[in-house]
């Protein structure tokens, strides 16, 4: 149970962080409203951010499962997008990992 309560974080979220490939694009408060497009290996992703939760709005990918992940809140949740080679994370206090790749 300890280890459940550990690895599993339910807390909120204050900040997004946004990549492309290996590079970041942008760090940005999950306390707005704003539509984001990120330009990836396919093509535009449309990043979808309302007061203090985040989604993949639309990406060029064919299976569409980073829109599938819906509307991220809690801190270390993320979205990826394989094929376009786009991800989103939520940042809080203490990261749960320390790098993602493709």
């Amino acid at each position: 149970m300890i280890s459940f309560a550990t690895l599993w974080s339910h807390q909120p979220a204050a900040t997004l962080r946004i990549r492309a490939g290996n590079a970041v694009l942008g760090e940005y408060s999950l306390m707005q409203t704003k539509t984001l497009t990120v330009a990836g290996k396919l093509g535009k992703s449309v990043i979808e951010i309302q007061q203090g939760k985040v989604r993949f709005k639309h990406s060029p990918c064919h299976n569409q499962y980073c829109i599938h992940q819906g509307w991220l809140s809690h801190a270390n949740q993320t979205a990826i997008c394989i094929p376009n080679q786009i991800s989103i994370e939520l940042t809080g206090a203490k990261a749960a990992f320390d790098t993602l790749n493709y």
